[in-house]
């Protein structure tokens, strides 16, 4: 599937834009520790040539925090077109700020920062309405042109599908646009709570305001990890009257209760749309999908995601769909990224369903607001969801531990030799071959 994607989009030759992915390196034969791809759940921690400035709008960071995400996942185990071995992963990151071009002057060496996961240029029709994942500036994939009909921004280390930016899962990490892509950190926020600004936060608010949870609602959350577990709390802040939380991670059931959600367990209640028509008649007002595409539930599905006749798996829309009210919204922020077979389209047409594919999070519309309305006046601190620290050098075992959900692990926050001490209350650093089974 590499080779053949990769094929195409050199068949097609890249979109022209004034942003180059590729950076370079120091001169001197400084080296960094990365984590890279080679292979379906094949990642290695590398030495990489230390990134220096090499447009006149980068921002070059020593990385103090990086974590994995669940849509790393999807990474690992080769799904995202347009992987090539060597790509430096990682997408959630913050850091010092280590050199800028001459073309920033809103940031100074030493500042600490947190990046959005998407690259914005600031001057197309998206970035001047804070769309920054919409970017049409920054990413050349051709073949997200053909698949989609247009092209996301360029993301860092998420494959060459949109853009191949080295990400920073590094102990450094250059960033384009580093002016714009680049939230300065207040010294009263430490880095367990500014980290995850770069993505998780962003998009699980995202995902609540943009399919339109009001006060009064009754919500179903599908998928508890770092995502829903986020918006279980959004929706109660956006004044939910009831939440209902899907999955069948005891753990992470217990987490939603303990913010107030009602739990539904799908590997007791098989039927989940059965069981919601029980627990709110009428339906839902509000579905929300922060699954994942790559685990199907039954045999048909299992058969043809084997077979390769799809790439997503189309059980949860059909599920949302089913569960909310007539006139009810749907709103899909699980990243599907290509084909599903078997979507109930005569309920989502004969309901009135909205169905809402939120996107890629704009992360710039949001995480201002989140960081000052939220983070900084105590109403959401998302220190709740980290559950473990470790260094840099166990990010191999972690992607195999976090595909396998070993010792309740959820948001990890990743070390550097850059970083500072655990902040109170957080996780202390620990060893994944230490974790228990």
């Amino acid at each position: 599937m590499q080779a053949l994607s990769n094929a195409a989009q050199s068949y097609m030759g890249p979109v022209d834009v004034p942003v180059k992915a590729e950076y370079k390196g120091r001169g001197d034969g400084s080296t960094m520790k990365a984590l890279a791809w080679f292979g379906s759940q094949d990642v290695r921690l590398i030495d990489a040539p230390v990134p220096d400035v090499t447009q006149d709008d980068d921002v070059i960071l020593q990385v103090t925090g990086t974590t994995i995400c669940g849509s790393d996942l999807h990474l690992y185990h080769g799904e995202i077109l347009m992987l090539q071995k060597g790509d430096i992963l990682g997408h959630e990151f913050m850091g010092k700020v280590e050199r800028v071009g001459k073309n920033v002057k809103n940031l100074k060496v030493g500042q600490r920062v947190v990046t959005s996961f998407q690259i914005a240029c600031g001057q197309c029709e998206y970035c001047k309405r804070k769309l920054s994942s919409f970017c049409e500036n920054t990413n050349n994939s051709s073949l997200m042109n053909a698949m989609y009909g247009h092209r996301d921004a360029g993301f860092f280390g998420y494959a060459h599908l949109t853009g191949g930016f080295p990400g920073g899962q590094a102990e450094y990490v250059r960033v384009p646009y580093g002016h714009l892509n680049c939230l300065p950190v207040p010294d009263d926020v430490p880095d367990e709570k500014a980290l995850y600004l770069s993505d998780v936060l962003p998009t699980s608010y995202h995902c609540v305001v943009d399919t339109g949870v009001k006060s009064g609602d009754v919500v179903g959350v599908w998928g508890l990890g770092p995502i829903g577990q986020c918006v279980v709390r959004w929706a109660f802040l956006k004044g939910a009257k009831r939440v209902i939380a899907i999955d069948k991670v005891q753990a992470r059931l217990d987490l939603a209760e303990q913010a107030g959600a009602e739990t539904l367990d799908f590997s007791v209640h098989k039927d989940v749309v059965k069981r919601l028509q029980e627990l709110v008649p009428g339906g839902l007002d509000v579905a929300l999908d922060c699954g994942t595409f790559h685990q199907p539930k039954s045999l048909i599905h299992k058969a043809q995601k084997l077979m390769m006749l799809e790439t997503d798996v189309p059980e949860i829309i059909n599920e949302c769909i089913m569960s909310v009210k007539k006139m009810g919204s749907v709103g899909l922020i699980a990243a599907y990224a290509g084909f599903a077979n078997g979507v109930n389209v005569g309920a989502l047409m004969e309901k009135g369903v909205r169905l809402i594919g939120n996107g890629q999070a704009p992360v710039h519309k949001y995480w201002e607001e989140i960081l000052n309305d939220y983070i900084r006046t105590g109403k959401f601190d998302p220190r709740f969801m980290i559950s473990h620290r470790v260094p840099i050098d166990d990010f191999p075992a972690l992607y195999q531990s976090f595909d396998k959900r070993k010792a309740g692990v959820e948001k990890v926050f990743v070390e550097t030799k850059f970083s500072s001490p655990p902040s109170e209350g957080c996780p202390t650093l620990s060893r994944v071959a230490d974790w228990p089974e």
